[in-house]
């Protein structure tokens, strides 16, 4: 399959909003508040521009790619690190290496821009495959203190968080969806059913080991 990687353009947000939503409809639970996630992203001072990127395959964009800045708290001192996500792609073109290209795209891009780091929240065993690790290797926790598995961390260079422990805070930007607000935030795309599915009963029960 031959994709093309290209920067989002203003042109191409709404058609990112409905392909995240097709991306995760009744995937985590009925419905989804992802496109209103991105929509909302693009609007915070943490937002990254240059690292938001579309996968266009026959002049249709399939996947998207979003990045924020976060940070490392090690006592007075704040690291600036990247996050990402929404990380989305067409059901129809999923498990197709179009995200794991996404990944590794803009990891070069995040290189070029300096930054030191990407942190995830994720399954470890999807981001090992593209060399994530735990953050207990680097003795860096969550807010709560402790060491989720399901954090995980890329160093965009070796020897990048040298010297550098402390707190991952993802920040507010990952935090300003509601449900209300995603409901009427849904009345602007075409209908779709939501649904209870064993899917979601399943995130749930492997959630819970990560935690």
């Amino acid at each position: 399959m031959k994709f093309t990687l290209k920067p989002e353009e203003e042109k191409d947000h709404r058609v990112v909003e409905e392909l995240t939503r097709e991306a995760f409809w009744n995937l985590y639970f009925p419905g989804c508040d992802e496109h209103l996630l991105i929509h909302k992203l693009r609007k915070a001072k943490e937002f990254i521009p240059a690292l938001s990127i579309v996968a266009v395959l026959d002049n249709k964009i399939v996947g998207h790619i979003a990045y924020t800045e976060a940070k490392v708290i090690d006592g007075d001192t704040e690291h600036i690190v990247l996050t990402f996500g929404p990380l989305s792609v067409l059901p129809d073109y999923q498990r197709q290496g179009i995200g794991r290209q996404l990944v590794e795209h803009t990891k070069q891009i995040a290189r070029e821009l300096d930054y030191k780091a990407i942190f995830i929240y994720g399954y470890p065993e999807i981001y090992s495959r593209l060399s994530f690790i735990q953050s207990k290797e680097y003795n860096i926790t969550n807010k709560e203190g402790k060491f989720p598995v399901s954090l995980q961390v890329f160093e965009l260079y070796s020897g990048a968080l040298n010297g550098i422990k402390g707190i991952f805070d993802e920040g507010k930007a990952y935090q300003q969806v509601d449900k209300n607000e995603t409901e009427e935030f849904d009345k602007k795309f075409p209908p779709k059913e939501k649904l209870v599915t064993e899917s979601q009963q399943k995130f749930i029960e492997v959630s819970q080991m990560y935690l």
